[in-house]
Protein backbone atom coordinates (compact mmCIF):
# COMPACT_ATOMS: atom_id res chain seq x y z
CA UNK A 1 0.00 0.00 0.00
CA UNK A 2 1.35 3.62 -0.50
CA UNK A 3 2.11 5.92 2.03
CA UNK A 4 0.84 9.47 2.16
CA UNK A 5 4.01 10.80 1.48
CA UNK A 6 4.32 8.68 -1.39
CA UNK A 7 0.84 9.85 -3.34
CA UNK A 8 1.43 13.23 -2.15
CA UNK A 9 5.56 12.76 -3.73
CA UNK A 10 3.55 11.26 -7.03
CA UNK A 11 1.14 15.07 -6.82
CA UNK A 12 3.75 17.16 -6.22
CA UNK A 13 4.08 18.44 -10.15
CA UNK A 14 3.61 20.67 -12.03
CA UNK A 15 1.35 21.47 -15.02
CA UNK A 16 3.16 23.93 -17.66
CA UNK A 17 1.28 22.27 -20.84
CA UNK A 18 -2.49 23.95 -19.70
CA UNK A 19 -5.34 21.64 -19.52
CA UNK A 20 -5.21 18.86 -21.24
CA UNK A 21 -7.80 19.58 -24.28
CA UNK A 22 -10.29 16.26 -24.91
CA UNK A 23 -12.34 18.52 -27.36
CA UNK A 24 -10.91 20.75 -30.28
CA UNK A 25 -11.40 24.22 -30.02
CA UNK A 26 -13.51 24.33 -32.52
CA UNK A 27 -16.35 22.85 -30.54
CA UNK A 28 -16.65 25.43 -28.28
CA UNK A 29 -18.28 28.42 -29.01
CA UNK A 30 -17.55 30.40 -25.26
CA UNK A 31 -14.72 31.23 -23.19
CA UNK A 32 -14.43 27.91 -20.48
CA UNK A 33 -15.79 28.23 -17.05
CA UNK A 34 -13.23 27.38 -14.36
CA UNK A 35 -14.22 24.84 -11.83
CA UNK A 36 -12.38 22.53 -8.87
CA UNK A 37 -13.46 19.39 -7.94
CA UNK A 38 -12.05 17.16 -4.91
CA UNK A 39 -10.99 13.69 -5.02
CA UNK A 40 -11.71 12.41 -1.34
CA UNK A 41 -9.25 9.55 -0.97
CA UNK A 42 -8.99 7.62 2.70
CA UNK A 43 -7.33 4.47 3.70
CA UNK A 44 -9.53 1.16 4.27
CA UNK A 45 -9.11 -2.60 5.00
CA UNK A 46 -5.09 -1.79 4.03
CA UNK A 47 -5.69 -0.02 0.91
CA UNK A 48 -6.55 3.05 -0.73
CA UNK A 49 -10.58 3.84 -1.72
CA UNK A 50 -11.90 6.81 -3.44
CA UNK A 51 -15.26 8.53 -2.82
CA UNK A 52 -17.53 9.55 -5.47
CA UNK A 53 -21.46 10.79 -5.69
CA UNK A 54 -24.25 9.90 -8.48
CA UNK A 55 -25.85 13.40 -9.17
CA UNK A 56 -29.36 13.82 -9.18
CA UNK A 57 -31.49 13.53 -12.70
CA UNK A 58 -32.33 17.34 -13.10
CA UNK A 59 -33.39 18.54 -16.78
CA UNK A 60 -30.57 20.48 -18.74
CA UNK A 61 -27.69 19.53 -16.63
CA UNK A 62 -25.22 17.57 -18.89
CA UNK A 63 -24.44 15.89 -16.40
CA UNK A 64 -27.52 14.79 -14.57
CA UNK A 65 -27.69 11.43 -12.97
CA UNK A 66 -24.31 10.13 -13.24
CA UNK A 67 -21.41 9.13 -11.25
CA UNK A 68 -18.95 12.19 -10.29
CA UNK A 69 -16.47 13.59 -7.70
CA UNK A 70 -18.03 16.24 -5.65
CA UNK A 71 -17.10 19.51 -7.33
CA UNK A 72 -18.36 22.93 -9.28
CA UNK A 73 -17.71 26.14 -10.46
CA UNK A 74 -15.69 28.74 -9.00
CA UNK A 75 -18.14 31.37 -8.00
CA UNK A 76 -16.86 34.76 -6.99
CA UNK A 77 -16.77 34.10 -3.42
CA UNK A 78 -13.68 31.57 -3.48
CA UNK A 79 -10.72 32.35 -2.93
CA UNK A 80 -9.37 30.17 -5.68
CA UNK A 81 -10.31 27.04 -7.56
CA UNK A 82 -8.82 25.03 -4.73
CA UNK A 83 -11.78 27.13 -2.18
CA UNK A 84 -13.72 26.13 -5.14
CA UNK A 85 -13.61 22.40 -4.62
CA UNK A 86 -13.52 22.12 -0.99
CA UNK A 87 -17.00 24.38 -0.55
CA UNK A 88 -18.71 22.26 -2.94
CA UNK A 89 -17.54 19.56 -1.19
CA UNK A 90 -19.13 20.82 1.54
CA UNK A 91 -22.24 21.54 -0.11
CA UNK A 92 -22.54 18.74 -2.01
CA UNK A 93 -21.71 15.68 0.30
CA UNK A 94 -21.01 17.54 3.80
CA UNK A 95 -17.39 17.53 3.86
CA UNK A 96 -16.10 19.89 6.14
CA UNK A 97 -12.72 21.69 4.48
CA UNK A 98 -10.88 21.54 7.61
CA UNK A 99 -11.14 17.39 7.67
CA UNK A 100 -9.73 18.15 4.40
CA UNK A 101 -6.10 17.53 3.89
CA UNK A 102 -4.62 18.32 -0.13
CA UNK A 103 -2.34 16.26 -0.90
CA UNK A 104 -1.93 17.89 -4.60
CA UNK A 105 -3.50 17.69 -7.84
CA UNK A 106 -3.54 16.47 -11.51
CA UNK A 107 -3.71 17.89 -14.82
CA UNK A 108 -6.58 20.36 -15.68
CA UNK A 109 -9.37 19.20 -18.26
CA UNK A 110 -10.97 21.27 -20.38
CA UNK A 111 -14.67 19.00 -20.30
CA UNK A 112 -17.09 18.32 -22.87
CA UNK A 113 -19.69 20.98 -20.91
CA UNK A 114 -17.06 23.31 -21.27
CA UNK A 115 -15.07 23.67 -17.73
CA UNK A 116 -11.68 24.39 -16.94
CA UNK A 117 -11.58 21.35 -14.32
CA UNK A 118 -8.78 21.39 -11.69
CA UNK A 119 -8.82 18.33 -10.00
CA UNK A 120 -7.47 18.13 -6.54
CA UNK A 121 -6.24 14.46 -4.01
CA UNK A 122 -7.70 15.30 -0.45
CA UNK A 123 -6.85 12.82 2.32
CA UNK A 124 -9.92 12.67 4.75
CA UNK A 125 -10.41 11.00 8.34
CA UNK A 126 -12.63 7.55 8.38
CA UNK A 127 -15.34 6.73 8.58
CA UNK A 128 -16.97 9.84 7.51
CA UNK A 129 -20.21 11.03 8.40
CA UNK A 130 -21.49 12.31 5.01
CA UNK A 131 -24.57 14.95 4.60
CA UNK A 132 -25.93 14.51 1.42
CA UNK A 133 -27.60 17.62 -0.57
CA UNK A 134 -30.98 16.20 -1.31
CA UNK A 135 -30.94 18.89 -4.81
CA UNK A 136 -27.49 17.55 -5.64
CA UNK A 137 -26.50 14.08 -4.81
CA UNK A 138 -28.36 11.02 -4.96
CA UNK A 139 -25.90 8.38 -3.01
CA UNK A 140 -22.26 8.77 -1.68
CA UNK A 141 -19.88 5.76 -2.48
CA UNK A 142 -16.54 4.53 -2.37
CA UNK A 143 -14.25 2.30 -4.73
CA UNK A 144 -11.04 0.68 -4.14
CA UNK A 145 -8.11 1.94 -6.25
CA UNK A 146 -6.63 -1.66 -6.48
CA UNK A 147 -10.22 -2.56 -8.29
CA UNK A 148 -9.87 0.77 -10.27
CA UNK A 149 -6.81 0.35 -11.31
CA UNK A 150 -6.95 -3.49 -12.26
CA UNK A 151 -7.14 -2.71 -16.33
CA UNK A 152 -9.66 -5.78 -16.33
CA UNK A 153 -11.87 -3.22 -14.90
CA UNK A 154 -12.23 -0.57 -17.67
CA UNK A 155 -12.39 -0.16 -20.92
CA UNK A 156 -12.53 2.62 -23.83
CA UNK A 157 -15.09 2.60 -26.05
CA UNK A 158 -16.74 5.16 -28.50
CA UNK A 159 -19.84 7.32 -28.69
CA UNK A 160 -20.86 9.73 -31.58
CA UNK A 161 -20.68 13.82 -30.50
CA UNK A 162 -23.00 15.79 -31.99
CA UNK A 163 -20.58 18.50 -33.24
CA UNK A 164 -17.49 16.24 -33.51
CA UNK A 165 -16.89 14.69 -36.85
CA UNK A 166 -15.31 11.82 -35.35
CA UNK A 167 -16.47 9.21 -32.37
CA UNK A 168 -14.75 10.11 -29.11
CA UNK A 169 -13.59 8.28 -26.93
CA UNK A 170 -14.52 7.14 -23.51
CA UNK A 171 -13.47 5.16 -20.82
CA UNK A 172 -16.23 3.09 -19.25
CA UNK A 173 -15.53 1.20 -15.96
CA UNK A 174 -17.12 -2.38 -15.27
CA UNK A 175 -20.28 -1.80 -12.82
CA UNK A 176 -19.27 -1.70 -8.86
CA UNK A 177 -21.65 -2.52 -6.47
CA UNK A 178 -24.40 -1.41 -9.30
CA UNK A 179 -22.42 1.97 -10.19
CA UNK A 180 -21.06 2.99 -13.56
CA UNK A 181 -18.16 5.21 -13.22
CA UNK A 182 -17.26 6.40 -16.77
CA UNK A 183 -16.75 10.03 -18.87
CA UNK A 184 -14.36 12.80 -16.98
CA UNK A 185 -15.02 11.17 -13.61
CA UNK A 186 -13.25 7.80 -14.85
CA UNK A 187 -10.46 9.86 -16.90
CA UNK A 188 -9.13 11.66 -14.26
CA UNK A 189 -9.88 8.32 -11.84
CA UNK A 190 -7.18 6.82 -14.32
CA UNK A 191 -5.37 10.09 -14.50
CA UNK A 192 -4.30 10.10 -10.47
CA UNK A 193 -3.89 5.97 -10.53
CA UNK A 194 -1.48 6.45 -13.48
CA UNK A 195 0.34 9.53 -11.67
CA UNK A 196 0.89 7.55 -8.55
CA UNK A 197 1.46 4.08 -9.86
CA UNK A 198 3.93 5.72 -12.49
Amino acid sequence: MLTESQIASSLDKTHPDGPVNLFPPSFFNAPPTPAGILMPLFPKNGGWHLVYIRRTEKDGDYHSGQVAFPGGAREPSDADIRSAALREASEEIGLNPQDVSILGRIQEVHTISNFIVTPFVGLIPWPYKFSLSKEEVVKQFSIPLDWLADPANHSTRTRSVPGLDRPHPVIFFEPYEGEVLWGLSAYLTLQFINQVLD
